[in-house]
């Protein structure tokens, strides 16, 4: 089956940022996956079109960002660090970068070690970067230069860094410019072309590179056992 196949058009990249590669396009990953291998191909795509294409210089560290605020992108982020780590040969980060929300580990429900401020490994060559890592306030909403500073910093540790965004605000336009750019994950039958267009340009405008689009809770309504005849 040809994953690819299911590529949608995407929205252009910012230009702010040359040495950055754009996806080839909008990857569609279903909330309810009907078939686990059709979802591990899907993420497989992306992570080969963003980080991986042979042809020109690899984006390393990129920030995934909503725009629906109830859209769930926590699992989506280590899917995609899982994916990068699994080529064993890259070390990988999963960066809390959204101070808005309970903790990444929290929600993916990993245990932290004794220091919360910690790095730990949580696969082979893949580590959790907990929010209070490079934002000590976490309680704060006020992001410093400092801050983001110490953001860029972290992720020159990692070959590769996912980097789990806030809704598309200000505060994630900051955290876009402290990293190779950003990928909107765009909500099936909820986000509206208009809107996503307004924010491309907004962050266009900001200079934050967008890179690409990924759209999610996408259902299949063909029957389980069609899928691998597709």
């Amino acid at each position: 089956m040809n994953t690819l196949r299911e590529l949608l058009a995407e929205i252009p990249p910012a230009e702010e940022r040359p040495h950055t590669t754009p996806i080839n396009g909008q990857v569609q990953l279903e909330a309810v996956s009907p078939a686990v291998s059709v979802h591990d191909e899907q993420i497989h795509a992306l992570v080969q079109q963003l980080f991986l294409r042979p042809e020109s210089r690899p984006v390393r560290h990129v920030g995934f960002a909503t725009i629906e605020p109830a859209t769930a992108t926590a699992t989506l982020c280590l899917e995609i660090a899982r994916a990068l780590a699994a080529e064993d040969r890259y070390d990988v980060g999963l960066i809390d970068a959204n101070p808005d929300s309970f903790l990444l580990q929290t929600q993916l429900q990993i245990p932290p070690p004794n220091r919360a401020e910690a790095t730990w490994p949580i696969a082979p060559r893949l580590w959790m970067v907990p929010r209070q890592s490079w934002l000590p306030d976490a309680g704060g909403r006020r992001l410093t230069d400092q801050n983001l500073s110490r953001l860029r910093e972290i992720t020159t540790e990692f070959d590769f860094s996912i980097l789990w965004c806030a809704p598309v605000s200000w505060l994630t336009a900051s955290i876009g410019q402290a990293c190779d750019g950003l990928v909107l994950v765009l909500t099936a039958n909820k986000t509206r072309r208009l809107v996503a267009a307004q924010i491309k340009d907004q962050l266009s405008k900001a200079q934050v590179p967008l890179l690409g689009t990924v759209l999610a809770e996408r259902r299949f309504p063909v029957p389980q056992g069609l899928y691998r005849n597709l």
